[in-house]
Order: C-alpha cells, then structure tokens, then sequence
C-alpha cells in the first residue's frame, strides 16, 4: 500500500513541477517562431481536451452502469 502511495504522490508533484516549470517559460508564440529556448514541455491545451473527453466518458458509462 506504501509503495503505491507513493506512486501516485510522485506522479503528482512530477505533473505539478511540470506545469510549474512550464508556466515560468514565455511562450514560443510570442517570440516568433524560432525561438526554441523556451519551449514548454507539454501542451497544456491538448492535455486539458484530452482530460475533459476522459472525464466526460467515465461519467457517461457511470450514468448507463448505475441506471441499469
């Protein structure tokens, strides 16, 4: 149990220094488009649609399991 605990603490504070790191770098956008030094790491607006669909499918199976 301790050891999955701490999976899961490690996964969070790894997407937490993530998005923390990410949200210090400016945006390539605004820099033009070969400024490659400040990449962020993920595409936060990708991983939010991609999370919103997960969400939005468990809660639609959840509906049709319980009613059943």
């Amino acid at each position: 149990m301790r050891m999955f605990l701490g999976m899961i603490l490690g996964a969070l504070l790894l997407a937490c220094g993530v998005y923390v790191y990410d949200s210090m770098q400016t945006s390539s956008v605004a820099n033009g488009g070969v400024a490659t030094t400040n990449r962020t790491i993920v595409n936060w607006d990708v991983a939010k649609a991609d999370w919103d669909a997960l969400r939005d499918r468990a809660h639609k199976d959840w509906v049709r399991i319980s009613s059943k």
